[in-house]
């Protein structure tokens, strides 16, 4: 029971009123933040004509309960990380050949004219499956028996804007709702006490975070991404000074029995219902949040493997190791934002750092979530929003050389959740410019991490401007390789 309010002089005298009557009286709408997790829990909501309501259903039997995307934003060069060619280093100096030129789709910023560029990165085999890996990447590469790596993902979208937006949305005009919150719509969250899709944002020097990329869209609001601060966790979650649980608990109740009152005064009021979900969410997250968040009840030697202990990993370290605790506790989708990986100069430089402070902490999550039985049913997703040049941007010679830009191919990798690690999907030419095996657009990878959490792109249908919308615009092909 959650009030009496007999008990309190109001003005009014009516029966208690149980969580459960509140909530099915509140149930005429789909205006609120969080109430669509909220009411799954107590199994009252129902499918919306036109749109597949949160149920925690999936179309078919899935590979994965939760998603972590570690996305690399300002784009890695797929030559210098997981994509070696040594016709670079034999061609150093020298421009592009024609017959790799006559391949590369007329896109600005390609790069043809420019030199052909070494990597100034060594490359070595890994594992069972001796897949090769950047030195840039010692520790990641000691789990590459669990990493599938995509070598020929590709668009046509050269900005980095509207890249990270059709990396993460599948469209680069930033209008459509983020793969985030398609997955919370389509099943919702575990947790009754979070939010279903966090995003936590680190090193954002570079291209400025894309909004979009954790946005709703023209989805419900109540599916947005939660923007989360890594060091003091969800904004607003405190207590209140002079309140304890009970009390705060006390005077929830309170309120929540009066919005009730004008409610049945009222009829459907949508933005009525939005503020008593809210507050019922708001007082769990005030509950349970702030443990997520407190690193403290970790042990020593988890802090050492996130890297916590070093300046350069301590801050993704934390954002990684949040991850696995949130995943834990049922949240659905973890979306890691790593910027400044945008090198059109000093790429050595720039790479070496960046690798340096999301390395240890990455193949930390890998193992971690392995070693506590959770890499079986998360999905790890690493990538950024293009790839870069195999030429040298500019006449600058030495360390100062960079790459521009390039969409035509860049790698990105997954584990964990169903897919089978140690292997490689997709080839590149001879110079890293363009797919010749197994070409990989957004949409083809946004259907496939669906796939995994048991979603047909087709069936997960929201009805907007009197259409049917897919969370792929036009449909992906699901690689199935990557599940063996």
């Amino acid at each position: 029971m959650l009030f009496d309010p007999q008990n309190v002089s109001h003005g009014y005298s009516t029966s208690p009123v149980s969580r459960r009557s509140m909530l099915e009286q509140s149930v005429l709408g789909f205006g609120a933040v969080g109430l669509a997790a909220l009411l799954a829990d107590e199994g009252l909501l129902e499918a919306a004509e036109g749109t597949q309501a949160v149920t925690g259903q999936s179309h078919f039997p899935a590979t994965a309960k939760s998603v972590i995307f570690l996305f690399m934003s300002g784009a890695p060069s797929q030559v210098d990380t997981f994509d070696p060619k040594p016709l670079l280093t034999k061609l150093e100096g020298e421009p592009v050949p024609a017959s790799i030129a006559a391949r590369v789709p007329n896109i600005p910023r390609a790069g043809l004219g420019s030199k052909l560029m070494a990597s100034p990165f060594t490359f070595k085999n890994y594992g069972e499956s001796g897949i090769p890996v950047s030195n840039m990447f010692p520790e990641t590469a000691k789990m590459i028996d669990e990493i599938c790596v995509l070598r020929s993902v590709n668009h046509r979208v050269p900005v980095h804007g509207p890249g990270e937006c059709i990396a993460l949305t599948g469209s680069a005009v930033g209008d459509r709702p983020s793969l985030g919150a398609w997955m919370t719509y389509g099943l919702g969250s575990e947790s009754r006490d979070l939010p279903g899709f966090i995003s936590m944002l680190s090193n954002s020097s570079g291209p400025a975070p894309q909004t979009p990329g954790w946005g709703n869209g023209f989805l419900p609001s109540r599916y947005q991404g939660t923007l989360v601060d890594g060091k003091r966790g969800i904004p607003y979650t405190k207590m209140p000074a002079g309140y304890s649980h009970a009390n705060r608990r006390e005077q929830l109740d309170f309120i929540k029995w009066m919005n009730e009152e004008h409610l049945q005064q009222l009829g459907q009021d949508s933005e009525l219902e939005a503020r008593i979900a809210s507050y019922e969410l708001g007082f769990r997250l005030q509950t349970s949040a702030p443990e997520v968040f407190d690193l403290k009840s970790e042990s020593a030697e988890t802090a050492e493997l996130y890297g916590l202990d070093d300046k350069e990993t301590a801050e993704f370290g934390r954002h990684c190791l949040i991850a696995r605790r949130l995943v834990e506790r049922g949240v659905r989708v973890v979306q890691l934002r790593n910027g400044g990986w945008d090198a059109h100069g000093a790429i050595k430089a720039n790479h070496t750092k960046r690798s340096k402070a999301t390395d240890r902490p990455v193949a930390a999550l890998l193992k971690d979530l392995k070693q506590r039985g959770l890499l079986d049913e998360t999905l790890v997703v690493w990538g950024g929003e293009f790839g870069r040049t195999p030429t040298t941007e500019g006449n600058v010679k030495g360390d100062r050389r960079g790459r521009d830009h390039l969409p035509t191919t860049y790698c990105m990798w997954m584990a964990g959740g169903g897919v089978k690690g140690g292997q490689i999907i997709g080839q590149t030419d001879e110079l890293g410019y363009t797919p010749v095996e197994r070409p990989m657009s957004p949409a083809d990878l946004h259907a496939t991490l669906l796939h995994a959490l048991g979603l047909d792109q087709h069936k997960l249908v929201y009805q907007h401007n009197n259409r049917k919308e897919i969370a792929t615009v036009l449909g992906g092909e699901v690689v199935s390789e990557v599940f063996g």
